[in-house]
This record gives C-alpha cells, structure tokens and sequence, in this order.
C-alpha cells in the first residue's frame, strides 16, 4: 500500500502550483525598451508580454515591490504587480 502512496504524493508536489512571493527594494536600473528592471541587490527581473506592467513614472533610485510568482530554486515565474512604494 506504501507504493501507491510514495508515488501519488511525489505527483501531487509536481503538479503543485507556483506560490506569490514579492520583493522590495530600491531600483539600481530600469531599461523600459528592453524590460529590465534591476535592483540595488543586483536581482534582475526581465519583464515579458505577459507580466505586469512596470509603472510609467519608474526610474532608477525609486523603491518598488515585486509581487510574482516562485519558482522556488529556479527563480521566478509570472510577474504579478510592480508597484512604487514611499
């Protein structure tokens, strides 16, 4: 009976969605024409045509939080929100 379980629960962590997490900190660079967005920690979060939209006032020295979804060890998927914070 273990065996059914061993494996039912190893594909229940597979298919397992990938849980929001966020970051804040300040803005090193913001390449708009090339989607880069780089904080002062040297991340770097490459925006695609299906993450949010990064704010139209943000430029380098602004504080953000990044809501998106993690992958865990391989980084980051989908980015949720990028919002500019006081």
């Amino acid at each position: 009976m273990t065996r059914f379980f061993a494996p039912a629960a190893l594909l229940l962590l597979a298919v397992s969605p990938a849980f929001a997490d966020s970051v804040t900190n300040t803005v090193l660079a913001f390449d708009r024409k090339a989607g880069l967005i780089v904080l002062t920690d040297r991340t770097v979060f490459t925006l695609s045509a299906t993450d949010a939209m990064a704010p139209e006032n943000l430029v380098a020295g602004d504080t953000v939080k990044i809501t998106y979804d993690s992958l865990g060890e391989d980084g980051y998927g989908q980015i949720q929100t990028i919002e500019i914070v006081e």
